[in-house]
């Protein structure tokens, strides 16, 4: 049976929306796979804009949506109409989208909000025994929107490698369980049907995430 994934994007750019590598080995595994694929984004404007050649916020405005058209090669619709009814899982990639435009996450840190639609489709993907799966820094979502569950975002000990190891830490101060995982392997929460893996929270070729993100999706099909 052919599995039907959603994906929700929080932008186009590592630095103000999806990390696009991260989305983009995401719907080739997911395409190898022979999975049916739809697009969603939040029809709100980002936190702020990022030159990506500077790493520095403009005066510009953005959209959400027609940002995460790019990757989606324009084939993207609003989050609002996702129906978790018409889907087997859900995946979101990483990037700072994820902690500016989905979550406050960037500017609170531990007393931050996820934006409510986004948190109520994973609990509803969840309530339904529907997978889910979060790479980099998008398990954060996951964190408050099922507390409690188990999680990697990679390591929880800083070092050139895993420079953003401060995230685990804060996850497990939440009530998280963090498991420390290399960049090529996923941790699967069983009992939340939740499968994680940390990306480019790895200082790691990109080879290595691409792979790894294989794992999580080959991992997310066989719970949907």
């Amino acid at each position: 049976m052919v599995k039907r994934v959603a994906i929700v994007l929080s932008g186009c750019g590592v630095y103000d929306g999806t990390e696009i590598h991260e989305a983009s080995a995401v719907l080739v595994h997911l395409s190898r796979a022979g999975a049916k694929v739809q697009m969603f984004a939040p029809n709100v404007d980002q936190m702020h804009v990022v030159n990506h050649c500077e790493g520095k916020p403009t005066a510009e405005k953005r959209n959400v949506l027609q940002e995460s058209a790019r990757i989606a090669r324009g084939d993207v619709s609003d989050l609002i109409k996702l129906d978790v009814s018409a889907f087997d899982a859900l995946v979101i990639p990483g990037g700072f989208g994820v902690a500016k435009n989905l979550s406050d996450w960037a500017v609170k840190g531990k007393s931050y909000t996820v934006m409510p639609q986004v948190e109520k489709l994973i609990k509803g993907f969840h309530a339904a025994g529907k997978p889910l799966a979060m790479c980099c820094i998008s398990p954060v979502l996951a964190a408050k929107a099922l507390p409690g569950c188990e999680i990697t975002v990679g390591h929880d000990v800083e070092c050139k490698s895993w420079p953003h190891a401060q995230t685990a830490t804060s996850l497990k101060e939440m009530g998280c369980k963090h498991v420390n995982k290399n960049v090529g392997e996923v941790h699967i929460d069983v009992k939340n049907k939740l499968v994680t893996t940390s990306a480019f929270m790895c200082n790691a070729p990109v080879h290595e995430v691409f792979d790894g993100l294989g794992v999580m999706v080959t991992e997310l099909l066989k719970l949907a």
